[in-house]
C-alpha cells in the first residue's frame, strides 16, 4: 500500500511501545515490586497510559485512517492491511470518546486498587478495598457513558473484551446454559464422590514448580520468548509476541493449584506467542477477544491437562517426584480425583462442571454494580448469599468470597462473562481438532503436543485480531456459538467418572 499506510504503522508502533512499557511496570507490580513503591508506580503507569491514549487519539492518526479507508475497498477483508485499518479505526473511535483525564484517573485508581486488594485479601479486611472498588465502579460508569450504548450500560464495557457481544445475548446464553447444567450437577451429586484426599497431602513446592516448568516446555511454550513467575493471582501478560510472561501460584497442600494454573496460563501464552510475527507492534498483535483467549486456556487446562491420555503419559513421573503422597494411588484414582465435581468457594480451583456458575454469579453482581443496584458496603453479604444459592456454600471469610479475584481491582468490569464464553468455544474447537487430527488422543498419551499446537496456531493464533471471534469460530468449526458441544463433552467425560448422566 501507500506511504500513508507505512506512516500509520509507525505511529501505531509508538502506541504499542508505550502500552508495552506500561505492561512491564504492571507485571513488575504483581511480581517483584516492593510495596513501598506503590504510589510512584501508580504515577509512572498513569503517565505511560495517558501518553499512549493521547498519541493514539491524535488528529494525525485520525487523518491517516480517513485517508486510508478508501484504499481498503478492493482488498480482502482478512488481509493485514484491511484488518489493521478496520481494527485501528474501531479502537480509535472508542478511544476518542474517552477523555485523557478519565484514562489517567483510571490508571492511577487501578494501580492503587491492586495494592489495596492484595492487602485486603491477605488480611481478610474488605474495608481496605471497598473505597477503591467504589472509585473504580464510578470510573467505569463514566467510561460506559462516554462510550455510549444501545440498551444497557454494561454493553459498553462488555464490548471492550468481547467485540459485538451484548448483555442481553449473554443473559440468554447463560439462562439456557444454567437450565441444562443444573440437572447435570444434581445428577452428579447423587453419586458417590471420587476419592481425592491425596491431593491435599504435602507436595514440595519446588518440585511442583519444576514439574510445571517441564510440562510447559513439553506443551511448546517458548522460554526464549517468555518466562514464568509467582504472583498472588495467576495471569498472563504480553509485552510483544517475543516476550510473553506467565505467572502461577503454588500451594503445598493442594497439588492442582500450581499445575493446572500453569497449564491454564500456558494456553494464553501459547496464543500470544503464536500470533503472526509480522503483526507485532500493531493493534492486531493480540487475541481476537477474551472469550477466544479463554477458549485456549480452558482447552489446554481441561481437555488436555485433565484428560486421561495426558496422565497416561505424566502420572508415573509425578509418582516418582512425590512417592510419599502418590505411591499407593492408582492412575484411575488420580484421574477421578482431579476431576471430582464438588462446589468450591474459589473460582480458579473450581471443577469444570460448576465453574460456569461462578461466572454467572460475578456477571450478575457486575451488572448490578454498574447500574447502581448494589451498594459497595453490601457486596460481601450479597456475594455470600448468591454463592449459597448457586453452589450451596457460604464463605467464612471475605478472602474466600468477594476478595478472591483480582479483576475488579484492575477496573476490568465486563470481563467475567468471557470466561464462560471461552468454555463453550473450547469444546467446539477441540471437537474440530479431534476431527482433523484423528489420532490426537494417542499423541497426547505419548506426550506429543506438536500437532495440536500447530492446528491451533494455524486456525486461531496466527490471525491475531484480523478476524472477530465469532466469525473465526464459524470459519474453523462451521458452527455458531453453542453450549451443546460443551454440554455433550461434560456428559461424556463425567459419565465415565460418575456413571450415566
Amino acid at each position: 500500500m501507500s506511504d500513508t499506510f507505512d506512516e500509520l504503522k509507525r505511529l501505531l508502533a509508538r502506541v504499542a511501545d508505550l502500552d508495552a512499557a506500561a505492561a512491564v511496570l504492571e507485571w513488575d507490580q504483581e511480581t517483584y515490586m516492593p510495596g513501598g513503591a506503590a504510589t510512584a508506580r501508580a504515577h509512572q503507569i498513569a503517565t505511560l497510559r495517558t501518553l499512549s491514549h493521547e498519541y493514539f487519539t491524535s488528529d494525525d492518526v485520525g487523518t491517516l485512517l480517513d485517508k486510508l479507508e478508501p484504499e481498503t475497498s478492493g482488498l480482502d477483508a482478512t488481509s493485514t492491511e484491511a484488518s489493521l485499518i478496520r481494527v485501528a479505526q474501531r479502537d480509535f473511535d472508542r478511544a476518542r470518546k474517552l477523555p485523557s483525564t478519565l484514562v489517567t484517573e483510571m490508571a492511577v485508581a487501578v494501580s492503587h486498587a491492586k495494592n489495596a486488594w492484595r492487602e485486603a485479601r491477605e488480611t481478610n479486611t474488605y474495608a481496605i478495598f471497598a473505597p477503591y472498588l467504589a472509585r473504580l465502579i464510578d470510573l467505569n460508569v463514566q467510561k460506559a457513558e462516554a462510550l455510549g450504548y444501545a440498551e444497557q450500560r454494561y454493553d459498553a464495557l462488555l464490548d471492550e473484551y468481547e467485540p459485538g457481544m451484548t448483555t442481553s445475548t449473554i443473559e440468554t446464553v447463560f439462562e439456557a446454559l444454567r437450565e441444562r447444567l443444573v440437572p447435570i450437577v444434581q445428577a452428579i451429586a447423587a453419586h458417590p464422590a471420587p476419592e481425592d484426599g491425596f491431593l491435599y497431602a504435602s507436595y514440595d513446592t519446588q518440585k511442583q514448580w519444576d514439574f510445571g516448568m517441564a510440562v510447559l516446555r513439553d506443551l511448546g511454550y517458548d522460554f526464549d520468548r517468555g518466562r514464568q513467575d509467582l504472583s498472588a493471582h495467576p495471569f498472563t501478560t504480553s509485552f510483544s509476541i517475543h516476550d510473553v510472561r506467565l505467572t502461577t501460584r503454588v500451594a503445598e497442600h493442594f497439588f492442582p493449584t500450581s499445575l493446572f494454573g500453569t497449564i491454564h496460563e500456558a494456553g494464553h501464552g501459547l496464543y500470544e506467542q503464536g500470533i503472526d510475527p509480522s503483526l507485532d507492534r500493531t493493534p492486531l498483535a493480540d487475541g481476537t477477544s477474551l472469550g477466544m483467549h479463554e477458549s485456549q486456556s480452558r482447552l489446554w487446562e481441561n481437555m488436555v491437562g485433565r484428560s486421561r491420555p495426558f496422565w497416561q503419559h505424566y502420572y508415573a513421573k509425578l509418582q516418582q517426584l512425590f512417592p510419599d503422597s502418590l505411591a499407593d494411588v492408582s492412575l484411575d484414582t488420580f484421574y477421578r480425583g482431579i476431576n471430582k465435581v464438588a462446589p468450591s468457594l474459589i473460582r480458579v480451583e473450581a471443577d469444570e462442571v460448576t465453574y460456569n456458575l461462578h461466572i454467572m454469579l460475578r456477571f450478575e453482581l457486575e451488572k448490578d454494580m454498574i447500574e447502581g443496584r448494589v451498594s459497595i458496603e453490601d457486596l460481601p453479604d450479597l456475594w455470600n448469599t448468591r454463592m449459597e444459592q448457586y453452589l450451596g456454600l457460604r464463605p467464612d471469610t471475605n478472602a474466600d468470597g468477594v476478595l478472591q479475584d483480582i479483576h475488579w481491582s484492575l477496573g476490568a468490569l465486563g470481563y467475567f462473562p468471557t470466561y464462560a464464553l471461552g468454555n463453550l468455544m473450547s469444546a467446539q474447537l477441540f471437537d474440530q481438532a479431534r476431527q482433523d487430527l484423528p489420532n490426537l488422543e494417542d499423541q497426547i498419551a505419548a506426550g506429543q503436543f506438536d500437532s495440536l499446537l500447530h492446528w491451533l496456531r494455524t486456525h486461531i493464533h496466527h490471525h491475531g485480531r484480523k478476524i472477530e471471534a465469532l466469525d473465526l469460530l464459524k470459519q474453523v468449526t462451521n458452527e455458531e456459538l453453542s453450549a451443546e458441544p460443551w454440554l455433550a463433552y461434560i456428559r461424556e467425560k463425567y459419565s465415565g467418572i460418575y456413571a450415566s448422566l
